[in-house]
């Protein structure tokens, strides 16, 4: 079941997909995905990737899922479907040196283009253990919109990259009770006529 703490769990996934991804880059010391809003100063020494979550939105291919059966006979209850989301990202290198930071980012898409689909032992927090899976596609915004993120960190434009990654799915909490058929009476006697 995935909690309310999921975009935290899917923001860790990737901050450590992408360290250990970064961990090849030379020279030493290797740069770092830090989980980031891009506010207040950026750390330089190591050199960093932010990480930034900085849209979520409902994902409209799942608006339609049926509820969901819980328990088994006769305790069964039914949950309305998980809220599914999209959740975007823009992975920014931080180095102080521009070919650095091109290395950097190559290295990063790189990583994303090679696991897709996250899944198992890749995931953290609340989602370890579960089914679900996380699918990550490059997802180009125009350069007024990355202009817009920018002015909005107060910070000066830099080379990025932005991902989208669903299904994040937050379960419902709200449980209906189903209370099974315990007698079915079947009156097959044809009323009489009103006086």
């Amino acid at each position: 079941m995935a909690d309310h703490g999921v975009l935290g769990d899917v923001s860790t996934t990737l901050r450590d997909l992408l360290t250990g991804a970064l961990s090849t880059l030379q020279p030493q010391p290797s740069p770092v995905a830090r989980v980031h809003d891009l506010l207040g100063t950026i750390p330089t020494d190591p050199p960093s990737l932010t990480v930034f979550l900085y849209e979520i939105s409902e994902d409209p291919s799942a608006k339609n899922r049926p509820p969901r059966r819980v328990g088994a006979p006769p305790n069964w209850s039914v949950r309305p479907a998980p809220l599914a989301l999209v959740l975007r990202y823009m992975l920014t290198p931080w180095s102080g040196d521009r070919l650095t930071d091109q290395q950097i980012l190559g290295r990063a898409m790189q990583a994303m283009h090679d696991h897709a689909i996250l899944s198992g032992p890749q995931l953290r927090g609340g989602l370890v253990g579960t089914a679900d899976s996380l699918k990550i596609a490059l997802s180009p915004i125009t350069l007024e919109e990355r202009t817009r993120i920018w002015h909005a960190v107060e910070k000066q434009y830099r080379i990025s990259a932005t991902y989208n990654v669903r299904v994040v799915s937050i379960d419902s909490e709200v449980e209906k009770l189903l209370t099974p058929v315990a007698e079915r009476v079947l009156d097959s006697a044809i009323p009489a006529p009103a006086p």
